[in-house]
């Protein structure tokens, strides 16, 4: 999907918490190209990532993954000051959200989490704000961390690089969009960045790690 047809879902969408009214997403984008069905293709591993604890959007201690057997989760980092990449997936990620709602071989099965990489500036509170901004539908979590060193295993072991840039702006942070699908071992099976934000691909992928059908009624 094109770059500027994906930007047109995170219209009107506000990251910063506590000034963005709370909203439902926009219609969904013609997408421009076709999908391999679920469970067509291969999603190998491509590294492994252990189980960390950060701080939810309630102040108390949780894990990243979070993943019983049989599930998964396509983790997300952003920063609450970002006014580009990271409206940009959370847009995206509030359609996947409603998208696993209605789909019932995966509802409660897949978890998203978004994590943010700016523990200074997004404090427990204020993604609570953020998360009441995106009224999820289904197990979608919003974590922070006590502090820069407590994220910092975090990043590492997902290979998620950030730079704080005061030279382009105080609070700019240089960052690499991206999502991890990750299965209930630890293995990352497909990692996304902006040209790959479409959440029927999202859903599918999940769907062929869990070896389900998306089409099917649940059990």
């Amino acid at each position: 999907m094109r770059r500027g047809v994906i930007a047109a879902l995170a219209a009107g969408l506000t990251l910063a918490a506590g000034t963005a009214p709370a909203h439902e997403p926009p219609p969904a984008p013609r997408l421009l190209y076709e999908l391999p069905p679920a469970g067509s293709y291969a999603l190998p591993v491509i590294q492994r990532v252990s189980e960390h604890w950060l701080v939810d959007s309630a102040g108390q201690r949780a894990p990243v993954l979070g993943l019983a057997e049989g599930e998964a989760a396509l983790i997300s980092f952003v920063y609450g000051r970002c006014h580009e990449a990271c409206p940009l997936a959370l847009a995206v990620l509030q359609r996947l959200d409603r998208l696993l709602a209605d789909t019932p071989s995966l509802a409660g099965r897949v978890r998203l989490v978004t994590v943010s990489f700016d523990p200074e500036a997004d404090s427990p509170e204020r993604m609570a704000e953020l998360r009441g901004n995106l009224r999820p539908k289904g197990r979608w979590d919003f974590l922070t961390a006590s502090d820069p060193g407590a994220l910092e295993p975090v990043l590492e072991d997902f290979g998620q690089r950030v730079v704080a840039r005061p030279d382009l702006a105080p609070d700019a942070i240089q960052h690499v969009l991206k999502i991890f699908l990750v299965d209930a071992d630890g293995n990352v099976r497909n990692i996304y960045s902006s040209g790959l934000l479409e959440p029927l691909l999202l859903r599918n992928d999940a769907a062929t790690v869990l070896g389900v059908d998306p089409s099917a009624a649940a059990d």
